[in-house]
């Protein structure tokens, strides 16, 4: 395709900032409409006259989501698949640059004239002199990802106007990234159907999510060959209360929670050597009593949870992992206690999810009537999944007959699986379109793009790329909510395509200071990334 063409990086720049002026928080309506937005604005662009455009409904969804698929055929069966999302994180942490947030150009002239004024952190100065040089453009999400969305657009472009074309193109735009991955996971559990419907045969996925990279951009400029998994753990911590006047007629399930959190807190035995010398620990993400009101009464039952990245590990060893720093800590809050009072602790008990289903279910044979009424229940009242699965963990308690002090350890989300390219002809033959577009790049445009095993956040690759799904029994039997709150496919959970991302870079996304790296943005990926789709569809 004519990659070389120096228009190539207007037309991504262009899609870029119309994508951008379109708001789509995560949630929200605009979110639900985006999808209608662009397939209007798909279906009136000249350069797609002749190809297909439609949505694709996000199944029982209460919002009305899609997915929006474009699709520019030439000869044969294969099919590149260029996929990514559209939804944001919110605006309001722009203050009063919130109606700017999704205007780029106009957000630049006005969080310029911001920092100048009052740039004080070592952050805010980095900001200031990215935009100072012109080379970077602010906007919510821009970076994430509506330029990588825009890249792929401008591919489709580029494919459009050939005479002759060698394959086909597929491009997806999913909603819900930010959340649970609705769309990807509709998207995997739609693709043979669309596949078969439109004579298809998909060999390989190019997701187009950024990277942040705080120094020069080599490490924002990387092709990712998989990506991290993400599990949820989670701590049903259930005390023995007490009145706060005499403490040592109980143990507080509060100090037995932030024992564990000190603990598991960047704890090396729940990080994943596989992803390279440091890891990835884990870190708190939330933590909460059960206690409604003020009262001076310790509290019964403290909920918390942690984010844990995973690459190599199996889910299984890093429950009980988990639950061996359980263990730990909570011996030595034990010891701590029994020498400072002079009294005796009860033994905290640790237990996983599954021990407790095992255990409530000898004592009463309908608890799993009451496992899927809960849960059920929570669901319909809108609670989050770690909200669903803590309310289902504490029915379950109680159905048990058990008594504090002990912990529950378990899973307490959608799980998002390690994918990497396998050993299978078709995953080598993307690792080898990624090794020439990288050397087309490095000799036409003089850029080294690098490689990378894991792309080193949570992403849609999880639902498109090649997962281990012998995996997901340990994961469903220590989540609460698992076929309820997560409905997970008996088929189709993943795509199963050979998957790499390559996305555009820039800098504290998430944040109001967001901003993309324009020149390889614009320029250089888009034209990175049809080398790969002329590669992999070359005859």
């Amino acid at each position: 395709m004519p990659s070389s063409d120096p228009s190539f990086a207007t037309v991504c720049r262009d899609w870029a900032l119309a994508l951008t002026k379109l708001p789509s928080v995560t949630g929200t309506e605009d979110e639900a409409r985006f999808a209608g937005h662009m397939l209007a604005m798909l279906r009136a662009r000249s350069a797609f006259r002749d190809a297909t455009a439609w949505t694709i409904p996000v199944e029982a969804d209460p919002l009305g989501r899609q997915v929006v698929a474009l699709l520019v055929k030439g000869k044969g069966r294969e099919t590149v698949i260029l996929t990514g999302h559209y939804d944001t994180v919110p605006i309001d942490d722009y203050g009063d640059l919130k109606p700017l947030a999704c205007d780029p150009e106009r957000l630049s002239a006005a969080l310029l004239a911001r920092l100048c004024r009052s740039a004080s952190s070592e952050t805010e100065q980095r900001a200031l002199a990215d935009l100072e040089s012109g080379g970077f453009l602010p906007g919510r999400g821009l970076l994430d990802m509506k330029a990588g969305l825009a890249a792929g657009l401008a591919v489709m472009e580029a494919f459009a106007a050939c005479e002759v074309r060698d394959g086909n193109i597929l491009f997806l735009a999913v909603p819900d990234e930010e959340a649970t991955s609705v769309g990807a996971r509709q998207l995997a559990k739609s693709l043979p159907a669309i596949a078969a419907g439109h004579n298809l045969e998909p060999i390989a996925a190019i997701n187009l999510d950024s990277i942040a990279d705080d120094g020069d951009g080599s490490a924002g400029r990387m092709i990712a060959h998989g990506s991290v998994g993400k599990l949820l753990l989670t701590a049903y911590v259930a005390g023995v209360p007490a009145h706060a006047c005499y403490p040592f007629a109980g143990v507080n399930a509060g100090a037995i929670a932030g024992a564990i959190a000190a603990d598991a807190e960047w704890a090396p035995e729940l990080a994943d050597p596989a992803a390279g010398p440091s890891g990835m620990p884990p870190t708190l993400l939330s933590m909460k009593d059960s206690k409604l009101h003020y009262d001076v009464t310790t509290p019964a039952h403290v909920w918390a949870t942690w984010n844990a990245l995973y690459v190599a590990k199996r889910p299984e060893a890093l429950l009980e992992a988990f639950a061996a720093i359980c263990r730990r800590a909570t011996a030595a809050l034990a010891a701590k206690l029994d020498s400072a009072a002079g009294v005796s602790v009860p033994k905290i008990e640790v237990l996983s999810f599954a021990e407790l289903v095992e255990r409530a279910t000898r004592r009463d044979a309908s608890v799993t009537d009451a496992i899927a009424a809960t849960a059920q229940s929570a669901a319909a009242a809108g609670h989050n999944l770690p909200e669903q699965c803590r309310l289902v963990t504490e029915v379950l308690w109680h159905r048990a007959g058990l008594a504090g002090p002990a912990v529950v350890a378990g899973f307490g989300s959608l799980p998002y699986l390690p994918v990497s390219l396998g050993a299978n002809d078709g995953a080598q033959r993307l690792a080898i379109a990624v090794r020439e577009a990288q050397a087309t790049v490095a000799r036409d445009l003089n850029v080294t793009v690098g490689t990378s095993h894991y792309f080193p956040g949570i992403s849609d690759m999880s639902f498109l790329g090649e997962a281990d799904l012998a995996t997901v029994p340990a994961i469903a039997a220590n989540t609460p909510i698992w076929g309820h709150g997560i409905a997970w496919p008996a088929e189709n959970a993943a795509a199963g395509l050979p998957t790499v991302n390559a996305g555009p870079w820039g800098r504290d996304y998430h944040t109001p200071l967001e901003r993309l790296e324009t020149g390889y943005g614009f320029d250089v990926l888009p034209k990175l990334i049809g080398h790969m789709v002329d590669a992999l569809l070359a005859r």
